[in-house]
């Protein structure tokens, strides 16, 4: 195994159910969870910090009690995960144990990071944890997720994770060697993806639909989502096999090793550099420009409330970075749903206002729809904006705006209710006190990220 002499870097590497148990025995796959435990204390050895991202509770679980298939039913599934994850737990701890590492313990689920606190809270705690020379082993709570909170898959969630520590490395270790055009186990003609720098033009070039297990919610499509999430915010993605996971050692140094070029002055034969042979992996770049913390959290925690359409004027103002992210009064033209001060809500266009409304769809990633709620006109007191929305007092009357009507562009966090914000729409920032009564703040929504920005003009 060969030992990085670089940096110490923040490591996140999420193994999936088929590389931890068999697909058709359950039975756990010793050899490749033993390399896997024996890679990540090698790292620890060398300076590095690393978090384990494991999924297995179901898989684990089956095998305890002699269940043929993974039930359909969320109880089932649950119930499965809660004898699952002990097993899988102690496993972990008997294989990191021969080699002394401790390890902990954290399981989630998004609504426990969807608020801004206990967000926090996780953070700190999985910090102390790296700095106390502690492996943490992380994967979703499903014994009390439900759809509504659910990450979906630990590729997300692995994203997330590496998101939250501002990981320089995500390890996307899966059954295949890297993104290929086409399911290698299936077409002979599939050519491996060396390097990703768009991942919106990388959707066209490739197919996801063929891979994943009947054991694992995930397949090759959720790790490009994950990749999405966890290059925005600056980390460097990587899909390779879990087969070698001590590939991670040379993955890493053949990334940050000097790329030769063209000398200025000939060397000779003993003194040119010899170029590191390339281990078969994927990498995603990480963004040049990546979201700060608070902008990550609101957009891939949080589930929106509810939306707010806004023009393309303001569309193009909020796409510069020296916007800030905020959102002015006169650049909304309508509101979708019902949302309280403090509440996620998507930044959407009219789909007849931008010419490329096929360019959008085919950028933006698969993410779960909100409910289609149309404008309110209604009226909230200041007290309540921040109140139970759910209520069958509010009345969420229909109007000119469906899911239909609009493009997804961006996320950011609600200044008002949804009341508040369709009284003030239009209206110059000078005139929100005079409407609402107060204004505690001359913007109606902040730390706004635009994922999708306007198409610029071709030059004639």
């Amino acid at each position: 195994m060969s030992a990085t002499k670089h940096s110490p870097c923040t490591i996140v590497i999420k193994l999936g159910t088929s590389s931890i148990v068999h697909e058709e025995t359950h039975q756990p796959l010793l050899s490749t969870l033993s390399s896997v435990v024996e890679t990540v204390v090698h790292l620890r050895k060398h300076g590095h910090k690393v978090v384990l991202v494991s999924s297995g509770a179901i898989g684990v679980g089956l095998k305890r009690m002699n269940v043929a298939r993974k039930p359909k039913s969320l109880a089932g599934k649950q119930a499965l995960a809660a004898i699952g994850q002990g097993r899988l737990i102690a496993l972990y701890d008997e294989l990191f144990g021969h080699l002394e590492q401790p390890i902990a313990q954290v399981l989630l689920t998004r609504g426990d990071i969807s608020d801004r606190t206990r967000y926090l809270n996780a953070v700190n705690t999985l910090n102390e944890l790296l700095s106390m020379g502690v492996v943490p082993i992380v994967n979703e709570n499903d014994t009390i997720s439900v759809s509504e909170i659910k990450f979906g898959d630990n590729d997300t969630l692995s994203a997330i994770t590496s998101s939250m520590i501002h990981a320089d490395y995500l390890f996307l270790l899966t059954d295949v060697d890297g993104l290929h055009t086409a399911n290698p186990r299936k077409d002979p003609n599939a050519k491996q993806i060396e390097v990703v720098t768009s991942i919106s033009a990388i959707r066209t070039q490739v197919s996801t639909t063929t891979l994943g297990s009947s054991l694992g919610t995930g397949g090759m499509e959720t790790k490009i989502i994950a990749a999405e999430i966890a290059t925005g915010a600056g980390v460097t993605t990587v899909i390779t096999s879990s087969k070698r996971p001590e590939n991670i050692f040379t993955i890493i140094e053949y990334h940050d090793s000097p790329k030769t070029s063209t000398p200025t002055v000939e060397l000779s034969r003993e003194e040119s550099p010899i170029p590191l042979p390339r281990p078969p992996h994927t990498v995603f770049m990480p963004s040049l420009t990546p979201m700060r913390d608070l902008k990550a959290w609101t957009s891939h925690t949080l589930f929106p409330a509810g939306g707010v359409v806004i023009d393309a004027g303001a569309h193009r103002v909020l796409s510069r970075r020296e916007s800030g992210g905020r959102l002015l009064a006169a650049g909304v033209i309508g509101v979708m749903g019902a949302f309280a001060s403090g509440q996620a809500v998507r930044i959407v266009i009219r789909a007849s206002d931008e010419k490329f409304a096929d360019d959008i769809s085919s950028a933006q990633p698969s993410r779960p729809a909100s409910p289609r709620h149309l404008s309110v006109l209604g009226t909230l007191s200041r007290s309540s904006s921040s109140g139970n929305l759910n209520s069958p007092d509010v009345e969420v009357p229909s109007s000119q705006f469906s899911d239909e009507d609009v493009i997804e562009v961006g996320r950011g966090l609600a200044m008002y209710n949804y009341a508040q914000v369709s009284k003030v729409q239009g209206l110059n920032s000078s005139q929100l006190a005079q409407v609402l009564g107060y204004a505690d703040s001359e913007y109606v929504v902040e730390n706004i990220t635009i994922r999708v920005p306007p198409r610029q003009k071709e030059a004639k």
